[in-house]
Order: C-alpha cells, then structure tokens, then sequence
C-alpha cells in the first residue's frame, strides 16, 4: 500500500473560510499517524474521509493553540465513536503534553470527564454505545501520553519516528520536529514552527517530502519584523535545497500568502533556491508518496 499524506490545518491562528490551524495525517500500509491537531482537525478528519477511530499515534510539534486546541474534541469523539475494541490512543509531543491529555480525561480531576462519565452510566447512553457494536459494561477512555524530547523514541514494524528540537518561540515553548521513515523506504518531515536551524536541516536530509512552515514571503517576513521563529519562503527553500529534499510541502500559510498572485510570485522566489517539486499546501489536500 502506498504511503499518503492527508493535509487537514495548513493555516495559522489567523481563521480565514479555506484554512485555519495545523494538523497532519501520514497513512503507513493501513495506519494512521497525526501531527497536530490545530483547530477543526476532527471535523477535518471527517471531511478527509478518515475517522478518528483510526488514529492511534498523535504527535504535537508544540503547544500553540493553532496547533492543539482541537484535542478535547478529538479525545472524547474517538472515545465516544468506539466500540470497545479500538487501539489505545498514544501521544507524544514536548511538555505539556502529558499535563493537557491528563487535564482533559481524568476521572478526578479532567475538565471534561464528566462527559465521558454520563454517557458510561447514562442508560440511553449505553444503549447508543450497544446499538453501535459495544458490548456493556463500558469502560473509562484510556489514553497513554508521554513528554518526550530529541531521539528515535518509537519503532514500530513498517515506520520508525525520530525527533529533533528546533527553534521557535523557546524559552516559553518547546518545539520538535519530526521525522518518519518507513520500511518501504519513503521518508517524510514535519518541521512545525521553526526558524532555520541546523538540527532541522539535518532531520531532513534527503527526505522525500518535507512538510515545511512558510508563514509569509520572505520580503514580508523581514519588512514587519517577524523572519524569527518561523519559516518564510526564501528560508524554507534553502533548507530544502540545503537537505537535498525532494519535494517541499509549505504548509502554515498565512491569508495574505495564501491566495493567487502572492503564490505564484512565491514559487519564483522558492525556484531561485530549490529546484525540488514545490507544493502548497490546501485543506483537505491527499499527496501520495
């Protein structure tokens, strides 16, 4: 089966009617891995034609509202579309990720378990869950998390998934970057939020795609005072040049990028440095890899 990559967010805090927030999903043979989950994202994950049932890895690159505001929904609409039968939901991203998964669910203390806990007592509740397929009792959402910082923290039979730190609004946040690398033998980036670094351009070496940040164009950028923490067109375009990626994805784009002409001009000033196939990004958009 081929690997695809499924665009759900490729916007910014910035809502516009076609794009708002990140979020990610790389099909390996059959599974599904997220990356962000930005606003809207389970309602994305809908409109893609995936279901959040089917999500069982879910990686944050930070903890930017654009970039995890959606997880209350995602947590407790996977946990409600269940039957009991599902994988366990991991997650994995930089602190505070354990804090914000365990502040949402827990029976004690979470924002949100009273929701989870009416619709396992609640007897019309359970007749839903039974008419679905579930079999009573029912039990609580279980969800691992995990903090976790640079390394290959997680090999599994057909991908294997390597992260870096990098550059973006530190000390307050920390960000990663993400790399996969499938048995198949196809590779794929997820840079997050970054501003060139070194730790990034290595992460993406030769990588097949890599799904770069690309906040403005370059002159943009730099006229407003905002080239820091984040990728503009000229800086992604030399680091994929610099990583010998093959294909740059530019995702994170804000309104006034985002729309003909400023685009078009953009791809002219990206061909200058990388001469790879450049795509920008849409909702909803499917790439096989």
């Amino acid at each position: 089966m081929p690997t695809t990559l499924h665009i759900l967010g490729a916007g910014t805090p910035h809502p516009t009617p076609s794009r708002f927030g990140s979020s990610a999903v790389l099909e390996i043979d059959g599974e599904f891995l997220m990356f962000d989950c930005g606003p809207a994202t389970t309602h994305k994950l809908v409109k893609a034609g995936l279901w959040p049932t089917k999500i069982d890895h879910l990686f944050f690159t930070h903890h930017h509202f654009d970039h995890d505001v959606d997880l209350p929904c995602f947590l407790l609409c996977r946990w409600d579309q269940s039957v009991g039968k599902e994988n366990t939901l991991n997650i994995y991203g930089p602190p505070p990720t354990e804090r914000l998964v365990h502040g949402i669910m827990d029976e004690e203390n979470g924002v949100f378990a009273h929701d989870w806990y009416a619709r396992v007592h609640f007897p019309i509740s359970q007749n839903v869950y039974v008419n679905r397929g579930g079999t009573l009792p029912r039990d609580p959402p279980v969800v691992y998390s995990r903090d976790i910082g640079p390394g290959t923290f997680l090999t599994k039979e057909r991908w294997k998934i390597t992260a870096v730190s990098t550059d973006h609004v530190q000390p307050y946040l920390e960000s990663l970057a993400y790399r996969v690398d499938t048995s198949s033998g196809k590779s794929v980036v997820f840079t997050g939020d970054a501003e060139p670094c070194d730790s990034l351009t290595d992460l993406a070496h030769n990588a097949d795609v890599l799904v770069a940040n690309c906040a403005n164009d370059q002159a943009t950028l730099e006229g407003r005072g905002l080239n820091h923490g984040q990728l503009g067109t000229v800086t992604a375009a030399q680091m994929a040049a610099t990583a010998e990626a093959k294909t740059l994805v530019l995702t994170h784009t804000s309104p006034d990028l985002a729309i003909h002409g400023p685009m078009e001009r953009a791809i002219g000033d990206i061909r200058e440095h990388y001469d790879g196939e450049i795509i920008f990004a849409e909702e909803l958009m499917k790439l096989e890899i």
